[in-house]
């Protein structure tokens, strides 16, 4: 996917284009403290994602393989300056430093042959700009854009290894809401493209890697705290009740394949994409700031790998085309209309496998468990906006080999999405 602008954009202008217009909703009387959102800020934080790494073969025309992929956690220190432009409107920029192990991994046990091998995005920084509308006082959504760079590291049992930089840049957006005094708690996402050269082959290889990942983080504000009274009042939202929302979003899957039952494995192939959601839910008041709540989607979309081969021609790709899951969430109420909170459950996912070659297709369903987390914060006392990151895991399919090949996958998705409230 080299140019997720389109979709990126298009994902967050919808909630950007929409914040105005709720927050007319938002009545302009009565005054209330505002926050003191200007000024520096540190924060530490982490987060999980996804990379793929799409592969040309310039000399064979037409060979085009998106991609090998790999998935890891990370940890992350933040320093950044915000300011109001408006009452409503802030602009901000930051640089963030990470570490983790978002990797690719080979291992091959075959009797005498024992060989690993792992691609490890191992450390890097970003450097971000951000720009941002309060939806109330104490929660900001945002968007954001920037430059990245990022270390590899292969490393082999074999005595044989090498790193190599890479630049880019990220896009993305985001919830931050304030916890209390000086400290906030934010939610987001960011899409990153990296041009990995040749490799020292000049005009025979081409690799770019592209990351979707997941990034929560508490900020500590320097000058954070109540400050004058605001002219725009939060509506006072009831988060019990039954729900119906759409949601978009961007993702990864990774599929770890089990080869001879285990003497070889590779995790993994990988691919990317972007999806719609609806959903329908019920949410209960289980003590004072305690929500607990049960919500069933479906979602559909073009989450996949492709292989495009010159000269036969032929083309392939695998596709998580649609499926649904049925989750539980509990949540806390850091104010009367932010909501942060986890959720698990049951995920169902239909994949399908399509070439070009007449007959040569097969499609499996599967299924497994998702878990994740989120904020949500209301826009009016009907509708809410929230971010949101799910990790899914699936049992394997054989693709009735007898066992020769198992292909497992798991996939990464950030959504974001818009709530109305039904009672």
């Amino acid at each position: 996917m080299k140019n997720p602008h389109s979709i990126v954009s298009a994902l967050l202008l919808s909630s950007s284009l929409y914040l105005p217009a709720a927050a007319a909703d938002l009545t302009e009387a009565p005054t209330v403290a505002g926050y003191n959102w200007n000024g520096f800020y540190v924060g530490v934080g982490g987060g999980i994602g996804a990379i793929v790494h799409e592969i040309e073969i310039p000399p064979f025309a037409g060979f085009d393989f998106n991609g090998i992929g790999g998935e890891g956690s990370f940890g992350e220190l933040t320093v950044g300056y915000d300011a109001l432009l408006t009452e409503r409107i802030l602009a901000g920029v930051f640089a963030t430093y990470r570490a983790g192990n978002i990797a690719t991994t080979l291992d091959i046990n075959a009797g005498p042959i024992n060989f690993d091998a792992d691609v490890t995005m191992d450390h890097g920084y970003d450097v971000i700009g951000r720009l941002g509308y309060l939806v109330t006082p104490n929660t900001l959504a945002y968007v954001l854009g920037g430059y990245s760079h990022q270390h590899f590291d292969l490393d082999t049992n074999i005595g044989f290894g090498m790193d190599w930089d890479a630049d880019g840049y990220v896009l993305g957006g985001g919830l931050e809401t304030v916890l209390a005094g000086n400290w906030t708690l934010k939610s987001e996402y960011r899409y990153g493209q990296y041009d990995l050269g040749n490799f020292g082959l000049g005009s025979f290889l081409d690799v770019e890697s592209s990351t979707h990942t997941f990034h929560t983080a508490l900020s500590y504000r320097f000058g954070g705290g109540a400050t004058s009274a605001s002219s725009f009042a939060p509506v006072s939202y009831d988060f019990a009740g039954l729900k119906v929302g759409v949601a978009g979003g961007l993702g990864a899957v990774v599929h770890e394949l089990d080869i001879l039952g285990g003497i070889a494995n590779f995790n993994g192939i990988g691919g990317e994409g972007a999806f719609g959601e609806v959903n329908i839910g019920y949410d209960f008041q289980l003590a004072p700031n305690w929500i607990a709540g049960v919500q069933a989607d479906y979602r559909w979309g073009g989450i996949s790998t492709d292989l495009d081969l010159p000269g036969a021609p032929f083309d392939a790709s695998i596709t998580a085309d649609h499926g649904y899951d049925l989750i539980a969430r509990l949540g806390y109420e850091v104010h009367d209309n932010t909501l942060i909170y986890g959720l698990a459950g049951f995920s169902w996912q239909h994949f399908e496998l399509d070439t070009s070659i007449p007959g040569v297709d097969y499609d499996w369903d599967t299924h497994g468990w998702t878990a994740g987390a989120g904020i949500e914060t209301a826009l009016s006392d009907k509708v809410t906006a929230k971010v949101e990151y799910r990790y899914a895991e699936y049992d394997g399919e054989d693709f009735q080999s007898g066992g020769l090949l198992e292909a497992i996958p798991s996939i990464h998705t950030v959504r974001f999405g818009l709530s109305y409230k039904v009672f």
